[in-house]
């Protein structure tokens, strides 16, 4: 067994909460032995869903946290207020360094916020971005920032690129990811005042392999690695895939069982389309890491079922094992100086 990697899952956040969360932290668990998690919520809740599976016990400890912050609460107040919720409980394990990261199917706000707050950027990193991996034709490819930035500046987005960067490469195993900048239009003098300004530095940093501009009708084909933009264009984007990907899904189910033919035609094809569905099925990724603080930091899906919150706890044990913060200090901070 190597070094373990300890994880503070906040309990209580989600729809599913704190059944699927529970269940995703023991499937963890049991895959990989170098995990340890440090279950934070209400600890008789906790404990009852603990006990119905089995598990190394010396590897899920349950910490005790009385307060739950909901999704409608306004995120700076309550992570204020609610100092012995699950969430700001799980974050100070890691500002503290009892854990290595944190993952939370919980109010994105209140992540976000705490994550800044609590756990803290990295010295030297401007904005910490929220990046989400999501399915292509060709694999898969990095979305950042996706919902913590609205308002960023031309040197938060070259600073987005250079992290996204060192993620594919060291995560995802993506040599010279291709970096491209969300636009309008291929050429260089489209887009609004932060591309065009954005554009050129992107051009000129040698540290990425950047390609131009990518519009967002090219996402999906895996145009490029490293999708970079602010947080209110990336947010549409991936709001839009998870909307147009569960209609297609729909629609093609539907259209399946609409006469006697369509059915048989259903049952044959079933094995491959389940097999190609299963490809652009975001779960499988894991949750989106807030990168460039002192600890990882994953917001899960609210709805996340088990499957989510155990690849988000696979995808913390990746992290420590690459030196992701290592890299970006090295790469990120000190190519800046």
């Amino acid at each position: 067994m190597g070094e373990l990697t300890k994880v503070a899952v906040d309990a209580m956040g989600g729809d599913n909460a704190p059944v699927e969360i529970v269940k995703g932290v023991v499937e963890a668990v049991n895959e990989s032995k170098n995990i340890k998690v440090y279950l934070t919520g209400q600890e008789a809740a906790v404990r009852a869903e603990l006990a119905k599976y089995t598990y190394d016990k010396e590897r899920i400890e349950v910490v005790n946290a009385t307060e739950i912050i909901e999704t409608a609460e306004p995120p700076v107040a309550a992570i204020r207020a609610k100092k012995d919720s699950s969430i700001v409980v799980a974050m100070n394990l890691v500002k503290n360094g009892i854990c290595d990261a944190f993952v939370s199917a919980g109010s994105t706000g209140a992540v976000l916020v705490g994550g800044q707050l609590i756990v803290g950027r990295i010295k030297g990193i401007e904005r910490a971005p929220l990046a989400p991996l999501i399915p292509t034709a060709t694999g898969c490819s990095l979305l950042i920032d996706c919902g913590a930035n609205v308002d960023a500046k031309p040197s938060n987005l070259v600073q987005f690129a250079k992290m996204g960067s060192v993620y594919m490469e060291s995560v995802m195993g993506i040599e010279n990811p291709r970096v491209g900048i969300v636009n309008i239009g291929a050429e260089e003098e489209k887009g609004n005042a932060l591309v065009k300004a954005t554009f050129p530095l992107l051009k000129n940093c040698p540290e990425i392999n950047f390609i131009g501009s990518v519009e967002a009708r090219d996402i999906p084909s895996g145009y490029c690695d490293v999708i970079v933009c602010d947080a209110f264009a990336g947010n549409v984007i991936l709001k839009t895939y998870e909307g147009v990907g569960a209609t297609l899904i729909k629609k093609v189910k539907e259209g399946m069982m609409t006469s006697l033919r369509s059915k048989i035609g259903a049952l044959l094809v079933k094995p491959a389309l389940k097999k190609t569905l299963k490809a652009f099925d975001l779960e499988q990724y894991g949750g989106a890491p807030l990168l460039g603080l002192n600890g990882l930091v994953v917001k899960t899906h609210g709805s996340s079922k088990a499957v989510e919150v155990k690849n988000s706890i696979l995808q913390c044990l990746t992290f420590k094992e690459q030196k992701i913060n290592e890299k970006i200090k090295e790469k990120v901070i000190l190519k800046d100086e």
